[in-house]
């Protein structure tokens, strides 16, 4: 018998690709620009947002937009590293007016053992030594 296909549709969703884990940052303090890709299978990427306080506050990426429907999404924000830890987060909204959600709303939305398709906000830190990983310092 043929495997059964799931049907659902993919939600808006994010992730950095620079920096992000298993990446050293190059030097010291200085500017950066954070980079990576948001997709929805729902639409286009309307907005993606960073933070760089732990998702206290977001400021708009800009988006390279593909013109398509389903397509990837490059985005990219110029980032002023100080040279301490720091977390990296991104959020995309697609034209539906769908949030990205972070890992507690996933949590509260869907329980602990959904895990197949698992949207939710990824984050970064990096660290004082310019190392980045998933995992916070002191965790």
């Amino acid at each position: 018998s043929k495997a059964r296909q799931f049907s659902f549709e993919l939600e808006a969703k994010s992730v950095i690709t620079r920096p992000a884990g298993g990446q050293k940052m190059p030097g010291g303090a200085g500017t950066y620009e954070i980079t990576g890709l948001a997709w929805s299978g729902r639409g286009k990427i309307q907005r993606v947002e960073i933070s760089i306080d732990d998702g206290k506050t977001w400021k708009d990426a800009e988006l390279q937009q593909s013109g398509f429907t389903k397509a990837f999404t490059r985005f990219r924000m110029p980032w002023t590293w100080e040279g301490g830890a720091a977390s990296l987060q991104s959020r995309a909204t697609d034209d539906t007016g769908y949030l990205q959600p972070t890992a507690d709303e996933m949590l509260a939305a869907r329980g602990r053992n959904y895990s197949y398709h698992n949207n939710q906000i990824k984050v970064w830190y990096v660290r004082a030594d310019g190392s980045v990983s998933h995992v916070a310092q002191g965790a």
